[in-house]
């Protein structure tokens, strides 16, 4: 897994994106980004050899994240792909739902930018060993 340094965002919010995105480009991160659930599986397809994390929104037109999620974790193709839930969504029952479908993380908007990092940067971390 290590040299992958690609971050997926998927969120249907642009201004959200534009924020995330130039965040993660502080941490020297590729970025790539979708607005729905069906273009993401799209990207996922054709990316996942250099997708190293997933940023997906619950709450998006037609797709939930979590059905997104479902699918990527019983993908073995894309299983090793960490995925960080990125939701307003902040109840305890959304946050367990979101570990049982195989969330790695679960960040809550509105969020940190600080904070974003340090949690991406010790994920991968902890995926290399």
């Amino acid at each position: 897994m290590s040299g992958k340094n690609t971050i997926l965002i998927v969120d249907d919010e642009p201004d959200i994106v534009n924020l995330t995105e130039k965040f993660l480009k502080l941490g020297d991160f590729e970025t790539i980004t979708s607005n729905n659930a069906k273009e993401a599986m799209k990207m996922v397809e054709e990316n996942y050899e250099k997708i190293a994390l997933i940023l997906l929104d619950i709450m998006m037109p037609g797709r939930s994240g979590y059905s997104v999620l479902e699918e990527i974790k019983n993908n073995e193709r894309y299983r090793d792909i960490l995925v960080v839930l990125f939701t307003v969504k902040s109840f305890n029952e959304d946050v367990q739902k979101g570990k049982k479908l195989g969330a790695d993380a679960y960040i809550t908007k509105p969020f940190s930018g600080k904070e974003l990092l340090k949690t991406i940067q010790e994920l991968l971390e902890q995926n290399k060993n």
